[in-house]
């Protein structure tokens, strides 16, 4: 190479301490949601529905009665903050989960994400529901921890 010729530098790989966070973002904003989403979806069940004459109506076409029917209980669950917050945290941990797949090598990232998520639902059903993590509970974690470790191991 001749002096006047530019010398391309690679970009430096991240932190560890940035690719432990977003991994740990991922997972909690898909595992903690999960657990409240289900409450919010249940408690909506348990409410009195609103009265729509022309879904119930039997010479209403059985598609229209569908289509109308799926459409209209998702719209109620839109309009519950109790669920829809949650959704928007989820959904904001799927868009982050596709800038790590673009930078972070992928056999490592859905694992980790995953397992993590399902880390984090487990203490999200303790935390929304007071459901007990029973012993065998934590030895799956610890499992699940220690199998995370082994990938990241075996890529290093």
């Amino acid at each position: 190479m001749g002096l006047d010729t530019p010398v391309l530098d690679t970009p430096a790989s991240p932190p560890i301490w940035r690719w432990i966070f977003g991994f740990l973002a991922v997972g909690a904003a898909w595992g903690l949601t999960t657990p409240f989403m289900r409450k919010a979806a249940i408690s909506r069940d348990a409410k009195p529905q609103v009265h729509r004459p022309f879904i119930e109506d039997p010479r209403t076409p059985w598609l229209k009665r569908k289509f109308w029917g799926i459409t209209y209980a998702v719209l109620d669950l839109l309009k519950s903050p109790a669920y829809a917050i949650p959704l928007l945290l989820n959904v904001t941990g799927s868009v982050w989960f596709f800038l790590l797949i673009g930078q972070a090598e992928l056999s490592l990232t859905v694992p980790i994400t995953n397992s993590l998520a399902f880390l984090f639902t487990v203490l999200g059903e303790w935390w929304a529901d007071g459901k007990v993590i029973t012993r065998d509970t934590w030895i799956g974690m610890v499992f699940v921890l220690g199998g995370i470790s082994l990938c990241v191991i075996a890529k290093t």
